[in-house]
């Protein structure tokens, strides 16, 4: 049988991939392979000829933002309690490292698509090129939305200054 009629099929031969992606978004693998497998859980009863792996791709980006935004909303409760919230790892933007964090902060301020851009390009390593082919969009597009994104981590940075 071939991955896109049989899921087991796909999950034998995209899951590695997948769990990758995801841990290099989660920082952990074992939230990773959790994510991999709720996945292919909640796509077995309408699993179609639709998913390949592009779709599983955006589903498992999706998913992990969902994770990164629930550790972020988890870190802002602690620290209005007075609790001390856990680093949640560490990813390259620009030339500088920064939190997840400031990507979780990010996914407040930003809608679906550019988050999709933010993650190809700032975890993914992928190329403004890259990006452009791998979302269906222009170049020209993708450059506007990581001017967008720069504008909202200046201003984040501003509000962490003045607070």
């Amino acid at each position: 049988m071939d991955a896109a009629s049989d899921p087991q099929a796909a999950y034998r031969a995209y899951g590695p991939a997948l769990v990758r992606k995801a841990e290099r978004i989660l920082r952990s693998r074992e939230d990773a392979t959790d994510v991999v497998h709720a996945l292919f859980v909640d796509l077995l009863p309408k699993w179609n000829r639709d998913v390949d792996l592009p779709y599983l791709y955006r589903a498992i980006t999706n998913r992990c933002l969902n994770v990164v935004r629930d550790r972020g909303t988890r870190a802002r409760l602690l620290a209005r309690e007075g609790a001390a919230a856990a680093p949640v790892g560490r990813v390259r933007l620009e030339d500088e490292v920064v939190g997840l964090g400031l990507i979780a902060a990010l996914a407040e301020r930003l809608d679906e698509g550019h988050m999709q851009v933010l993650v190809c390009r700032f975890v993914d390593d992928m190329t403004q090129e890259e990006i452009a082919e791998h979302l269906d969009l222009s170049r020209k597009t993708i450059g506007k939305r990581l001017d967008r994104i720069r504008d909202e981590v200046i201003r984040l940075r501003g509000e962490e200054v003045a607070s």
